[in-house]
């Protein structure tokens, strides 16, 4: 088989890397998240490297892939080869990278789209989107409401203690100067992120309740 050069990329997410495969991943623009195993069932790429002990989550850009370890206790040096030989089988199998496209509809403008939504979305596809997937992520229109911008973070940016700062004062403020309607921008989970979050929050009041009645 024909031996790529993968290179690699740190992030500002110390458990996020890109590697660069040097061949095209997706169309210019596209980006597609898979923050768990579940969500692959569209990518044969995206399942294989979901079978790699201590992967947590994998994003696809236009010419990178994005890998997210589950902590620091798991190490770059045991994951990057077995990484590296994913990538370079999926390469040299020829099979495809979606297998039911679904591009992402998101920032795509629709008719029904009002005009500071577009101008948002527009902004975001121009000026926001390319400087975040340099950093190996994402960030996704959710919603304009009362001029507030609802956005969500994918790939090395959702657990990324920057990314609340990037939010808050590079895209708010560049959506202001530019956009005088948005009143502010916040970051938003979608239903399985906060159903995770609850579930922990739960785990977190029983341990604690039980505590409490242990100390009684």
């Amino acid at each position: 088989r024909r031996t790529m050069f993968i290179q690699i990329q740190d992030t500002p997410n110390p458990n996020s890397l890109k590697f660069l495969p040097g061949v095209k991943v997706l169309e210019q623009g596209q980006t597609k998240d898979f923050p768990n195993v579940t969500d692959a069932y569209c990518s044969p790429l995206a399942k294989m490297l979901f079978r790699i002990d201590g992967v947590k989550s994998v994003f696809f850009g236009p010419d990178f892939i994005t890998i997210t370890k589950m902590d620091e206790d798991v190490e770059w040096k045991l994951l990057k080869p077995e990484i590296f030989a994913v990538i370079m089988d999926f390469f040299a199998s020829g099979l495809p990278m979606l297998t039911d496209e679904q591009p992402a509809a998101d920032t795509q403008i629709s008719d029904d789209d009002n005009e500071i939504v577009q101008m948002i979305k527009e902004l975001l596809d121009t000026r926001i989107r390319p400087t975040v997937q340099e950093d190996g992520g994402d960030i996704v229109f959710m919603g304009f409401e009362e001029g507030i911008v609802k956005l969500k973070m994918q790939g090395s940016c959702t657990s990324c203690p920057s990314s609340v700062v990037t939010l808050k004062n590079g895209v708010q403020n560049m959506m202001q100067f530019y956009i005088p309607e948005v009143l502010g921008v916040i970051q938003v989970e979608d239903e399985t992120d906060q159903i995770a979050k609850k579930e922990f929050e739960k785990f977190e009041e029983k341990v604690t309740s039980s505590k409490a009645s242990e100390e009684k």
